[in-house]
């Protein structure tokens, strides 16, 4: 079985302006391009993003989908692969709206991930809960908040480059 890091994307990967779907609304932290190449090549990386903006109509899926192809090769051309992003569309009721780990589950099924191996990075309580749902070991990424009195999650770091040093010091 293979082991995953999977990353929220708004909040983690690129800067959370609220129902990002515009190529230029959407711009990367810059600790991306340094913290993801350093992650062992043993680690699937995968996007697990919830785009409640699909049902609520503030966009579409063909929307998401362009944005998703650029972003993929932006990463790409900067020497970063992203084995699979998965989203959900949804806004309630259903299983792979964060906090729920359906997202996580259907990756694993597809990729023989062993989750309990693996990490999920996210930047709110909801990212975190599916994770520990999931079985993952989890890093709640606080960039420009205060760090959280109470959170569920294993570590809880500013920068991505942090979240990168844990992993591997648990790998290494």
């Amino acid at each position: 079985m293979k082991k995953a890091i999977f990353f929220d994307r708004d909040g983690v990967i690129n800067i959370d302006k609220h129902h990002v779907y515009k190529i230029e609304d959407f711009i990367f932290y810059k600790d991306v391009f340094k913290a993801i190449p350093l992650l062992s090549k043993f680690f699937l990386k995968i996007i697990v993003t919830n785009q409640a903006g699909i049902a609520k109509k503030l966009y579409t899926e063909k929307d998401y989908t362009k944005l998703t192809k650029w972003m993929l090769k932006e990463l790409k051309s900067k020497k970063i692969t992203i084995n699979k992003v998965y989203h959900c569309p949804h806004y309630e009721n259903c299983s792979c709206r964060k906090p729920k780990p359906g997202m996580l589950k259907e990756a694993a099924k597809d990729l023989n991930i062993d989750l309990k191996q693996s990490w999920l990075i996210g930047d709110k309580e909801t990212d975190i809960i599916a994770g520990k749902k999931a079985g993952c070991k989890t890093i709640l990424l606080t960039r420009t908040k205060s760090i959280h009195e109470k959170t569920l999650a294993d570590f809880e770091v500013k920068t991505l480059l942090q979240a990168v040093k844990i992993i591997d010091g648990f790998v290494g």
